[in-house]
């Protein structure tokens, strides 16, 4: 028997569980289809189409390497595209992995019905996530809200199974079909603003391995020290690569228990800060699935009339990294130079534009999802919701980050503002995350003229944080 093997986003050929049943079968065939217009309004953003196309191209070299190949084409319809390559090749047949995005998911459960109406055999398997959505709910039968005891209960469940090894061979076809390729998706961009994403990462199968390897040797045992300060290597930098299937949750789980088990930290390991990170990747898929309006819509109702301003100049300053707020600032050019950006910074600069400049969550969750190479629909929606304070296990709106205190607390030394704001670079530490209250002598010294070299504050932050309360108040019918 013929199978296809649809690939979308798991890129691996390593722990693939639709790889490994194409494997056992007569002959199978990659392939992936390009159809952005199926995904709208969430199709993949410009950072996260250059890697899309890397990505493959390293696919297309590892399934080279099984004997095999990557077929590639691009359509509107993907179900039109499977009968057709099923007719072409005469595959009976057709695999893949699951995805848990509601456009995907809608799309999926169409094209698992028509392809077996056709007499056409359609298997979905599981490779993304720890544990399914659906199974896992609290006493109640409704799914979690609440982080804590979502995870305490993941952790109550069987441990992942090990991962699968990679196929050592994939049996190929008496002929290929017709594949497009790579530049002819069109994915990078036709002005080259690339060069600082390909400064800074690698993406496909062995960056992932190489990634993973290099965070257990380097930073895993003082991850929870270091991973809030984005001035030292402290995170694992591996969200792109989950997000694109280059690697998935069981090879970073068990990969880093071996490595807790051979340094006599096994008895700690399911408190560890680091698997508490993969559970928040869990629970952000298991929200999305359960609630599939939140990428557009807050889960706390009441939000719905937050009184956001209608501001584009003060938009664009945030965007644009020209706050007058250097840890803020630097976050925004470290995202627009490298395609990512810290964590910490994440909800720094996005607690600065939803309540210092009471611009809308959606906003800034929109230029996040252009501009990341991690833009991931679950990830991004929790992130966002969770800094405003309308989502699940939110931070409450009227924790209000302070920006300076921020930056001193975690780049203490600036080294992570001077990086990305070289004309602040002589500034001494006691300035650096405050420019404005420099005496002149001292920015004079520093070679920095406020309002030319590096931007006055957009908004005073004392003044920001009340007016982001009276907001609030306002919001739920209080009297101000």
């Amino acid at each position: 028997m013929t199978t296809l093997v649809w690939f979308r986003t798991d890129l691996r050929i390593a722990d693939n569980p639709a790889l490994a049943a194409a494997a056992a079968d007569d002959a199978a065939i990659p392939v992936f289809i390009h159809s952005p217009a199926e995904e709208a309004p969430w199709a993949p953003g410009a950072a996260s189409r250059w890697w899309l196309h890397h990505s493959l191209e390293r696919l297309a070299e590892d399934l080279r390497g099984l004997g095999s190949r990557l077929i590639l084409r691009a359509a509107d319809d993907s179900l039109r595209e499977l009968l057709a390559l099923a007719s072409a090749c005469g595959a009976r047949r057709v695999v893949w992995n699951r995805r848990y995005e509601p456009a995907a998911i809608a799309r999926d459960k169409q094209i698992k019905t028509a392809l077996r109406a056709a007499g056409i055999a359609a298997d979905s398997f599981n490779a993304a996530l720890l544990h399914e959505p659906w199974n896992v709910a609290n006493k109640s039968g409704a799914p979690y809200q609440v982080f804590t005891p979502f995870w305490r209960h993941c952790l109550s469940l069987a441990a992942p199974d090990e991962p699968l090894e990679a196929p050592a061979l994939l049996p190929a076809p008496p002929a290929w079909p017709q594949s497009l390729e790579p530049a002819a998706l069109s994915l990078l961009p036709r002005i080259d603003w690339a060069g600082g994403l390909r400064g800074a990462w690698t993406p496909g199968g062995r960056g992932a391995e190489h990634c993973l390897d290099a965070f257990l040797g380097e930073a895993f045992t003082a991850y929870t020290e270091r991973r809030n300060r984005p001035d030292l290597a402290g995170t694992s930098r591996l969200s792109p690569h989950l997000h694109f299937g280059e690697i998935g949750p069981r090879r970073v789980w068990q990969a880093a228990r071996r490595f807790a088990r051979a340094r006599g930290l096994e008895d700690s390991w399911q408190q560890s800060q680091f698997l508490t990170e993969i559970g928040w990747r869990e629970f952000a898929h298991h929200l999305l699935y359960h609630f599939p309006h939140t990428p557009a819509e807050p889960l706390r109702a009441s939000f719905a009339m937050f009184p956001w301003r209608d501001d584009p100049e003060a938009l664009a300053a945030w965007r644009d990294g020209r706050t007058g707020y250097p840890i803020v600032d630097a976050g925004m050019r470290q995202l627009w130079r490298t395609g990512w950006m810290h964590n910490r910074v994440r909800m720094i600069s996005a607690s600065f534009l939803v309540k210092d400049l009471l611009q809308p969550w959606t906003a800034g969750a929109a230029w996040f999802w252009d501009t990341l190479v991690d833009a991931d629909l679950a990830a991004n929606t929790l992130g966002w919701q969770w800094v405003t304070g309308c989502g699940a296990d939110a931070a409450p709106y009227f924790r209000i980050f302070n920006p300076s205190g921020q930056g001193a607390k975690f780049d203490p030394q600036g080294h992570y503002v001077r990086h990305y704001l070289p004309e602040l670079a002589r500034l001494p530490d006691e300035w650096i995350h405050e420019p404005w209250r420099a005496p002149p002598s001292v920015l004079h010294e520093a070679g920095i003229r406020l309002g030319v070299d590096y931007p006055f504050p957009i908004v005073d932050h004392g003044l920001a944080r009340q007016r982001a309360l009276q907001a609030l108040a306002l919001s739920k019918g209080a009297p101000l």
